[in-house]
């Protein structure tokens, strides 16, 4: 019988339908549904994201490391013992804040929820934050302060499909989400496509035909293009004056900032041309409402965010779309295109060290009161803010940071900036406990390796880049095995129990969320009139398998017949979400990137995604039908910069900055600027691009400048290679990773 849920993958959350084969154990077949992101389409890794449950190194039984250094098949008792074992150690040693946790942007809102509750008072650490450090927390940061929430699109994403302009400011979703292209589609017709991107992208080269416009800035340099924009705005008339006196405060300030920015002034800072930034100026300006445009759109990604500004970055993009009178009008607005499945909801509910469930500040007495009384704990149980991921995991293993870290849903060594730093303080802890389904390169690090369940085993909920609550759905039973996979959430509860602690841990998903529905009541991302009861009997007349509900999904408002009024689709329509109901416009200055060009370092490097792969590329890269199409890494190259170096397609080149080195097979191309270079970031050992990324953070968000530092590049003579500190790391991360798993 067929099954209707979710894709795995990023936060579009396409609609799917999963059958397995005749035995029930076979082969699961995939097909697309009808759904508002992805109207029956998927990428590549959707179509296979199948494949993974039958992945030949699954993991089936716990794993411990023994006396020789290699991982080795236990018992669940046994890996729970080590475990207890070495949390009592690093208390003894170092209080509670001995002990870690590092969570991830896929787990399911349950699991988010409950690992955020385990890590506070199951633990009693402050130490835990996740992954979305790494990808939402500069446009959520920028969000919160401007329009007084954080919800990454604010509409329904069907709305971009009656624009006259869309505005990607450092995304490239034709490769990261490619359903979510055909909702461009009314824009291109009509000439409104913008992409501002260092590289010709397959999404930049959507705007080709007179679909729109390319702006190819210096990277880094994205908030004086967006100033630059503000000011052709501005002295075009394109301001939407009543709307700035009714609705935003901080207007004067902006503008006067962004009158410095003339057309030829940001032409000599990002060498974009002075016609291509008054072309696209002037596309959004006939877009917008004020002047009777059917709509224009400003939306953000990661190639905006992860910068060492990429707060400011975002905040300039919000004043963009605010002076044009954008957010909060039907058909207009500004958003953030999440990248991880959950990404949205995973720092809605307590994975983040500064929150609470709810989107509640950790600091605040009545948050901390409201969810000490739904945990059943004293307020003093729950600690205070800890330390974001990238502090968080530096400190690992050293006399001011924990020694002891739980990971769940993430592969923070292949992932994380300077990841040779990361794997050097893993190796440097006394327990290191892993929960997956796959030994990522993270796992392979591990002391304790804990098995769990995959998504189409679980029950549970997403929430994606709209803010919609989706029901993901068991649709294959979990392997039956004594030691065999657990549920996370099961894990948490066993473990809670062995170290005493003061709260309860549901081991249901749906009680789990309705845990969660009471902890959100109140607060921002309030899901208070949700349950799985609910959404499924929602979704019960719908024989495509339901839509969900956007949050706040207030309880008490949840009296409407038809389910899919329920919730709030649209924000903002007739106030923002700050004390007075008026959005604040940030006065932002242009800056340049943490580590800029230098004689050594002549060219900068930048990383991003591909189609085929996601994330860490732990499942995609186990995926034979997509490793086979990009099965390594590779430095993208300028032809005229690969000449000068005496690089040629196909050579091994290094990639080297100050953080470390990485390799890749060159690929020479005209879509990279001539000084840059560019890697995908999902692949491991010397080809891991986050070897080479620079850590420099934002003084806001805390994330990581992933997006360019510089670098020099050459052709790579493994005989020839130096060796540094991060690449002695890198090889003790591989000599340990690379021991055997023994019976």
């Amino acid at each position: 019988m067929a099954t209707s849920t979710h894709c795995p993958y990023c936060a579009l959350q396409c609609g799917m339908r999963l059958t397995p084969g005749n035995d029930g154990a076979g082969a699961v077949s995939v097909t697309p549904r009808e759904f508002p992101t992805n109207r029956g389409g998927l990428c590549h890794k959707g179509w296979t994201s199948a494949a993974v449950l039958s992945t030949p190194d699954r993991l089936l039984r716990p794993l411990v490391r023994d006396a020789d250094g290699s991982l080795v098949k236990t018992t669940w008792d046994e890996a729970y013992t080590r475990i207890v074992r070495g949390v009592k150690r690093a208390r003894a040693r170092s209080g509670p804040d001995g002990v870690a946790v590092f969570g991830g942007g896929g787990l399911t809102n349950e699991k988010a929820y409950t690992l955020g509750k385990f890590a506070r008072v199951g633990l009693g650490t402050a130490m835990t934050d996740y992954n979305g450090r790494f990808c939402m927390s500069s446009a959520a940061a920028a969000g919160g302060r401007t329009l007084g929430l954080d919800r990454g699109m604010p509409f329904p994403l069907g709305d971009l499909d009656g624009a006259d302009a869309v505005m990607l400011v450092g995304s490239n979703p034709a490769e990261t989400m490619p359903p979510f292209v055909q909702h461009l589609r009314s824009a291109r017709e009509r000439g409104g496509l913008i992409v501002i991107d260092p590289r010709r992208t397959p999404s930049a080269a959507l705007t080709g035909d007179g679909a729109g416009v390319h702006l190819q800035p210096l990277p880094g340099t994205d908030i004086t293009v967006l100033m630059g924009l503000l000011h052709l705005v501005i002295v075009g008339g394109g301001a939407d004056e009543r709307y700035l006196a009714d609705r935003v405060t901080g207007w004067d300030a902006v503008k006067r900032s962004a009158m410095m920015w003339w057309p030829e002034a940001v032409e000599r800072e990002t060498g974009i041309p002075v016609a291509e930034l008054r072309c696209a100026a002037k596309i959004l300006m006939k877009s917008a409402p004020v002047v009777g445009g059917h709509g224009a759109y400003v939306l953000t990604g990661r190639g905006a965010e992860q910068h060492a500004h990429g707060t400011d970055t975002v905040s300039a993009a919000l004043n963009l779309a605010l002076a044009l009178g954008l957010p909060g009008r039907v058909g207009s607005g500004y958003g953030c295109l999440t990248g991880q499945g959950n990404g949205q909801g995973g720092r809605e509910h307590g994975q983040k060290c500064d929150q609470l469930p709810g989107y509640r500040k950790i600091t605040d007495p009545a948050a901390r009161a409201h969810i000490a009384e739904v945990w059943g704990v004293e307020e003093s149980d729950i600690p205070g803010p800890g330390l974001p991921a990238v502090q968080l995991l530096d400190a690992l293993g050293t006399p001011e940071g924990a020694s002891m870290l739980f990971v769940h849903g993430a592969n923070p060594v292949v992932s994380g900036p300077r990841s040779g730093r990361i794997a050097e303080r893993f190796a440097a802890l006394d327990t290191l406990v892993v929960t997956d389904f796959v030994l990522s390169e993270t796992a392979a690090m591990a002391d304790v390796v804990l098995p769990s369940l995959q998504w189409a085993e679980e029950e549970g909920t997403m929430t994606n880049l709209e803010g919609r609550v989706l029901r993901r759905r068991r649709a294959v039973p979990a392997p039956d095995a004594a030691d065999g996979p657990r549920d996370e959430l099961r894990i948490w509860h066993e473990l809670a129990e062995l170290l005493d602690a003061p709260a309860g841990f549901a081991t249901d998903p749906a009680d789990a969320f309705d845990e969660l529905a009471r902890a959100s009541a109140g607060g921002i991302a309030d899901y208070s009139g949700l349950s799985h009861a609910a959404l499924d009997a929602w979704e019960l007349a719908d024989d495509e398998g339901g839509t969900g509900a956007f949050w706040p999904a207030v309880r008490d408002a949840m009296t409407r017949p038809d389910p899919r009024t329920v919730g709030t689709p649209r924000l903002f329509l007739d106030r923002f979400a700050t004390p007075d109901g008026r959005a604040r416009m940030i006065d932002v200055r242009s800056a340049g990137v943490a580590d800029d060009l230098r004689p050594d370092a002549p060219l900068y490097l930048l990383t991003g995604r591909l189609l085929q792969h996601y994330q860490s590329g732990a499942q995609t890269r186990r995926v034979a039908e997509l490793n086979g199409i990009e099965p390594e890494a590779f430095v993208q190259i300028h032809p005229l910069t690969a000449a000068r170096l005496g690089i040629g397609e196909g050579d091994d080149v290094e990639v080297r900055t100050r953080s470390g080195a990485a390799v890749g097979v060159a690929r020479l191309s005209n879509d990279i600027r001539r000084d840059c270079v560019f890697m995908p970031f999902h692949f491991a050992g010397r080809g891991a691009a986050n070897l080479a990324t620079n850590p420099a953070l934002d003084p806001v968000s805390s994330m990581p400048e992933f997006k360019v530092c510089a670098a020099a590049v050459a052709r790579f003579d493994e005989q020839d290679a130096p060796t540094g500190d991060d690449d002695a790391a890198h090889g003790e991360h591989a000599a340990r990773a690379g021991q055997a798993v023994r019976a």
